[in-house]
């Protein structure tokens, strides 16, 4: 059985994040919602056409701008956003995108809900940072796809520098969803291998500053050809949403409230976390090695720069 869950924002990614949840089958109910009803009213249409082909039968409801309706859901998904902001600056969303929460977030808390938010409205950290200010809730039940989708980047980059499959590679960005993102190479392996030991073995010499760049501009390689990313957040979305329905317990890194992590604290930015039915269970510390700690330190302080630029928060 699946549950009712509940998208803001019908253009790419959440349309897309619909279609997920609804082909691997982990909604019985998906409710849409976006201030362009006749963009809502279509991207319900449009699914419902496909519900035939879709591995159990499941409903999907139009709900336009009446965010009431979502109150109900176990989950919601935040994928409001203006990505044309984003085509040249990494950071073109931070005035318009944040804001877009203070249209919705108190009419559904008010009506009632009491689920858990998944949010990959960009830029996703300060977007979760803003939900949990305006909601003033379990910091624990907002959890921003972060840098779960930078990961899958590192896997592909790996995969391409090293010939093995993304499935076998255990790699991890952190920090910010964002350009001051890091590999957290101490941690890097390849099946029960330490990258080292792969690379020694294996008689490769991984580029790695140039991989993790990869990594980190990847997504610009599709924003250049169809100005926006859709499929990979998209699955990267259905997984965590998918850990919450099922209260699968998967480890995965998110965008989760940061408390004394290496000095910081205050902010919403990605570790390693445990995701289960209650939102973010558990906060895991990986032991950085010095330039780890570095990064963590440059991309938090630009998490916290990008918050200063908004005085409503």
């Amino acid at each position: 059985m699946g549950a009712r869950i509940g998208i803001i924002g019908a253009s790419h990614v959440g349309a897309h994040v619909a279609d997920v949840l609804l082909a691997r089958g982990i909604a019985e109910e998906v409710r849409l919602c976006d201030l362009d009803e006749k963009l809502s009213r279509a991207q319900a249409n449009d699914l419902v056409d496909a519900a035939s082909y879709y591995q159990r039968s499941a409903r999907v409801v139009d709900c336009g701008t009446r965010y009431e309706e979502l109150a109900s859901c176990g989950v919601i998904v935040n994928a409001a956003g203006h990505v044309a902001a984003s085509a040249t600056s990494r950071d073109g969303e931070l005035k318009v995108t944040p804001a877009e929460v203070r249209t919705f977030a108190h009419r559904i808390a008010e009506a009632g809900f009491e689920g858990v938010w998944v949010s990959a409205a960009n830029p996703c950290d300060v977007v979760a940072y803003a939900l949990w200010r305006e909601l003033d809730c379990d910091p624990h039940r907002i959890v921003g796809s972060g840098t779960a989708l930078d990961s899958a980047r590192l896997h592909h980059a790996l995969a391409d520098a090293t010939g093995y499959d993304q499935h076998v590679i255990n790699s991890w960005m952190l920090g910010e969803h964002g350009f001051s993102e890091f590999a957290c190479w101490s941690h890097v392996s390849v099946g029960c291998l330490a990258l080292d030991e792969v690379e020694a073995q294996a008689h490769l010499t991984l580029d790695r500053a140039a991989i993790e760049q990869d990594a980190c501009k990847g997504g610009y390689i599709t924003m250049a050809g169809k100005l926006c990313t859709e499929y990979s957040i998209s699955n990267a979305v259905g997984d965590i949403v998918d850990a919450i329905v099922r209260d699968a317990k998967i480890v995965t890194p998110v965008s989760t409230l940061v408390e004394d992590v290496y000095g910081v604290s205050g902010i919403f930015s990605s570790l390693p976390c445990t995701v289960g039915a209650a939102g973010v269970e558990q906060v895991f510390v990986p032991e950085f090695s010095a330039s780890e700690i570095e990064g963590w330190h440059r991309s938090c302080a630009h998490i916290k720069e990008n918050i200063g630029q908004l005085d409503w928060l």
